[in-house]
């Protein structure tokens, strides 16, 4: 028997096959990668901010090879500063260093450290740039087609091929205006290393490239059609994503909304809180009257939740002077809320829990493919430094007031774990969801706590989003 689910994607036509049981892949655990390469000053980095802006998709990042010149020793140091050391010939950059950065950004490494080098100085800085997950990654560099490694790893590899002459005017430029060069000393680079290396390795990389573009940015046709090309794979890929969590909810057994899956909903069969819901999903309640009566829901799930926490023995002394056995939490609770339905709970939170610190994610989805984008992340220092391997003893309050189809959820918790946050630790709040996004949740994560407030099990039946709009009244 396979042990593959083949899908049909609707937007391809193509046969899509996953690993039954597997867990939820986020797209930036499979980058997109592009390489740009070409001479010094033929456009690259031009090129590619074209394309970034073209495409416009989050999370998308340039990364320039220049980080990733070798470290300098004193003496290669005083001759650079006198124009003197070859930093165009391929020994001049750290290709292990490199390559594990790259490969690291291909498997979707919770975080990668780019190191930041210094024209001025001629030396890497103390500053390191992190990077934390994309959908794509450009590189662009001289010798991004040189190494086999890195071959390996790009979607597509292009080489910018524009006139060495052109090149050398606009080097001239960069290196007198923005890296602190002089006239005499830029040339006799150009001459002594730039070209020379250009003519004797940059330009054989040229065949290793999918796409040429003559003339770099000045060829808009070829640019447009790159632009096209780059745009149906990532469409192809937002598709394959759709179908992975449609079919996360395909499991024919029925789930039973427990403890014992970890699934708590608050019972509906209490008249005051038929009464909340009765008033929350009437269209006929007035603005004011729903903020009261969700906020009230909100601290209801919410106080849910902490009867969920680990709690240890407290002895006390009453003002009255008797002894006391209760209770303390062990934990401590941080809350990160969806924007922006999410944020619909931050008053009762900090009614509920004064000291609580707060973090924040935007997930929007794709209007034209509807895969679930991360656009915005803001966590409390503690939890990035989970991140970091620091560990600590917390509960993680995901909150937001709907769940219409699960994607945004499983990519929030995703987040999370990408951030060093376990599943035990995540308590997800909600006011109102979906059976079926219930379903493709606990397939995704069998370890994170849900808390519910009202469930809509009817067949096809799934309210649109609509807690936000009436809480905020826009």
């Amino acid at each position: 028997m396979s042990s593959y689910n083949p899908i049909t994607s609707p937007g391809t036509g193509q046969t899509i096959q996953y690993p039954k049981g597997s867990q939820y892949m986020p797209p930036w655990r499979q980058p997109y990668i592009i390489g740009i390469a070409g001479c010094s000053g033929s456009g690259k980095t031009s090129v590619s901010s074209k394309i970034i802006k073209k495409i416009n998709v989050p999370w998308t990042v340039l990364l320039s090879m220049d980080n990733f010149y070798a470290p300098l020793s004193e003496a290669d140091r005083a001759k650079a500063f006198n124009s003197e050391y070859d930093f165009d010939r391929p020994e001049a950059f750290d290709w292990d260093h490199f390559v594990k950065c790259v490969k690291d950004l291909k498997e979707g490494s919770k975080r990668v450290e780019i190191p930041v080098y210094s024209f001025e100085k001629h030396d890497r800085t103390d500053k390191v740039l992190s990077i934390y997950g994309a959908n794509v990654i450009i590189l662009e560099g001289i010798y991004v087609l040189h190494d086999p490694r890195i071959l390996e790893l790009l979607d597509m590899k292009i080489f910018v091929d524009t006139d060495l002459d052109i090149c050398l005017a606009r080097r001239l430029n960069r290196d007198i205006l923005h890296r602190g060069r002089d006239l005499t000393g830029a040339i006799l680079q150009w001459n002594r290393y730039v070209k020379p290396n250009f003519d004797k390795y940059v330009r054989l990389t040229m065949s290793n490239a999918d796409i040429l573009i003559p003339r770099g940015l000045d060829n808009t046709v070829a640019i447009e059609m790159i632009i096209k090309h780059i745009s149906r794979q990532l469409t192809l890929k937002s598709h394959q994503h759709i179908e992975h969590l449609i079919q996360l909810g395909h499991s024919p057994q029925e789930l039973e909304l427990s403890a014992q899956n970890l699934i708590y909903p608050i019972s509906e069969s209490s008249p005051q809180l038929l009464g909340i819901h009765t008033l929350l999903l009437d269209t006929q309640t007035c603005r004011g009257d729903f903020i009261f009566f969700f906020n009230r829901m909100a601290t209801i799930l919410i106080t849910a939740a902490l009867e969920l926490i680990s709690y240890a023995p407290k002895h006390v002394v009453t003002p009255q002077g008797t002894p006391f056995d209760g209770l303390q939490s062990l934990d401590e609770i941080y809350a990160i809320s969806v924007i922006r339905a999410g944020e619909c709970f931050e008053n009762s939170l900090k009614k509920t829990i004064p000291t609580i610190r707060l973090g924040k994610l935007l997930i929007q989805s794709d209007s034209q493919t509807g895969e679930p984008k991360l656009h915005t992340l803001n966590l409390p220092p503690q939890l990035e430094a989970a991140s970091e391997g620091k560990s600590g003893k917390w509960t993680i309050l995901l909150v937001d007031a709907q769940m219409t189809s699960g994607a945004a959820a499983i990519m929030a918790i995703s987040v999370l774990l990408d951030h060093g946050v376990k599943e035990e630790e995540i308590i997800f709040v909600t006011y109102l969801a979906n059976y079926v996004a219930i379903k493709r949740f606990r397939s995704a994560f069998a370890n994170v706590k849900l808390v519910v407030g009202k469930v809509e099990k009817q067949q096809g039946v799934r309210t649109p989003r609509f807690i936000d709009e009436k809480y905020y009244g826009t």
